[in-house]
């Protein structure tokens, strides 16, 4: 009886053991393997620009994702809207793992490529879902990870979505009734109100998408939207220097006046 007994403790012991080691064993490969597709990108670059290489090495990934002023976090879901905004899909596998490497979890990539199919458009976000279903097939990733599609909201303020929702149907509710509608009924009633993405983290998502899409006129009230959500103006700040990067220099100087005014107003 107690030869049994110690046997069953010892399968036991075995039984669950054997879940954390696989976790470490796959960890360690998702790390190396982020390690051979960045080595890999640098040779490809060198193959047609040693230059790029050099400024990839040196200023990219040696330079500007070390800087303190943003969180790895944060620059991970900043560059995510970025390339999803922009349909830019060679390198996504790559800034994919290294957000989940970074702290981004897998629900809140799916929150975000969900947003984004409102604010960059829905084809976008498709192209975003093929590519990010690779990686969380690759990283053991299921639907048991993921948000549900019906989920109970975040509370939400009345006062301040009467107040927008007031002046998106006075200026526009006879011009384009359907979509003054959504915008209260899909986007700021139901869309906003998902728990799977901290209100933060969501209006990030949606400034960093606006300024890679040069889309000037909206950010004004994302920025400040973002800001009463928690963003400080250290992080936005920082957020444009990382999407002067990723989206070019011409789109972030494009957004600066309209940064410039929303911090100036705020600090008055």
């Amino acid at each position: 009886m107690k030869q049994t007994m110690k046997l069953l403790f010892a399968l036991a012991v075995l039984l669950v053991s054997i879940p954390a080691s696989s976790q470490m064993e796959n960890k360690a490969v998702m790390q190396k393997s982020g390690a051979t597709q960045a080595t890999s990108m640098l040779d490809d670059i060198h193959a047609v620009s040693p230059a790029l290489e050099r400024y990839t090495k040196d200023r990219l990934l040696g330079d500007l994702w070390k800087r303190t002023e943003l969180s790895a976090r944060d620059r991970s879901i900043v560059t995510l809207a970025a390339l999803i905004a922009r349909n830019q899909t060679v390198q996504m596998p790559y800034y994919l793992n290294l957000a989940l490497d970074n702290g981004v979890r897998s629900s809140e990539i799916s929150e975000i490529i969900t947003h984004l199919a409102f604010y960059s458009g829905w084809e976008n976000a498709m192209s975003a879902v093929v590519i990010a279903k690779d990686v969380f097939r690759k990283r053991e990733i299921g639907p048991d990870q993921l948000p549900d599609a019906t989920v109970d909201f975040l509370p939400l303020n009345e006062a301040t979505e009467k107040q927008r929702a007031t002046s998106v149907e006075q200026n526009y509710g006879t011009v384009a009734p359907g979509v003054a509608q959504y915008t209260t009924d899909v986007l700021f009633r139901d869309l906003w109100l998902r728990p799977g993405l901290a209100p933060r983290d969501r209006s990030l998502v949606t400034v960093s998408a606006l300024i890679a899409s040069g889309q000037v006129a909206q950010i004004g009230y994302h920025l400040n939207r973002a800001m009463d959500n928690g963003l400080t103006q250290r992080q936005a700040s920082e957020a444009l220097t990382q999407l002067a990067f990723y989206v070019g220099w011409p789109n972030v100087f494009s957004a600066l006046p309209v940064v410039k005014e929303v911090f100036e107003k705020r600090t008055k």
